[in-house]
């Protein structure tokens, strides 16, 4: 095998193995939305309950019901308050069920349920309360860099690791690159993503708990790390494998796990404050 062939495999391999572990990590995070399906009378009724929204104007937990005789309610509060819990019928438009959760400050979370009803049958759409977090509008301009430098040091991540086990010699120059791809995707674009999103610029150690913040900066060491170590003796293999055991780890932890959250816990309760 040509040494063209055997890089093309290896980038190739690389990208799908990124792409995988990309997937994971954003679809078994807590902003993944709930999904599942009902059936009424026969038939099947999909639907897709939001767990972040993003930007002004209320949450919409709409569900797509061609029967004009199935009817719905939304059952929610602040999640973690004391606030009793309001019960909303959703309105009918054409074919789709819809009401709109009460907008709440960047970082606050209502919790709700979906109930749909026909007749005296009623269709319990989430067994546990689904928790919806509200975020800030972060500009594309700051988003996609931020997301690109972070799937490309992933990426790298994964190379480096074919090339320690390949034999490969090109481990200090993908280091390097990984290094800056978490400096500025993570440690730059990472916070002012954060600050448009939840209202600070970091809210890890030693400021708060926010797991992304706290799993980037750990990500980040080791990869400093490993570089040094590899500037002084560019085959070692053991810094690049702890730093790429560290990568993977964090990268398998569920995006947005601990994440910015307003306690409602230690605010007055509000019942006119949640009316849609």
């Amino acid at each position: 095998m040509s040494d063209i062939t055997k890089n093309v495999l290896l980038w190739t391999l690389a990208i799908l193995l990124t792409i995988g572990m990309a997937i994971y990590q954003r679809t078994t995070g807590p902003t993944w939305p709930v999904s599942g399906e009902v059936t009424i009378d026969n038939n099947s009724v999909g639907f897709k309950l939001l767990r972040s929204h993003g930007g002004e104007g209320g949450a919409p937990v709409s569900v797509v019901v061609k029967d004009k005789s199935v009817k719905g309610t939304v059952t929610y509060k602040r999640y973690k308050s004391f606030d009793t819990l309001t019960t909303v019928t959703m309105k009918r438009n054409g074919d789709t069920l819809l009401m709109k959760l009460p907008h709440q400050p960047p970082a606050g979370k209502v919790e709700y349920t979906v109930v749909l009803r026909k007749g005296n049958k009623a269709y319990k759409l989430n067994n546990e309360p689904v928790v919806l977090r509200f975020k800030g509008a972060v500009p594309p301009g700051i988003l996609v860099p931020h997301i690109f430098f972070m799937f490309f040091s992933m990426l790298f991540g994964m190379r480096v690791l074919l090339e320690l086990f390949t034999g490969g010699n090109k481990s200090l120059f993908y280091a390097k690159i990984i290094t800056v791809c978490v400096f500025i995707g993570g440690l730059i674009l990472g916070p002012i993503v954060q600050k448009y999103a939840f209202g600070a610029y970091w809210t890890g150690w030693p400021l708060g708990h926010d797991m992304t913040d706290n799993k980037t900066l750990f990500m980040f060491i080791f990869w400093v790390i490993a570089w040094w170590r590899l500037k002084k003796n560019p085959v070692n293999k053991v810094w690049p494998l702890i730093a790429v055991i560290v990568m993977f780890a964090v990268y398998l932890v569920p995006h947005s796990t601990m994440g910015s959250e307003i306690d409602y816990t230690k605010q007055p309760v509000k019942t006119e404050y949640l009316k849609p």
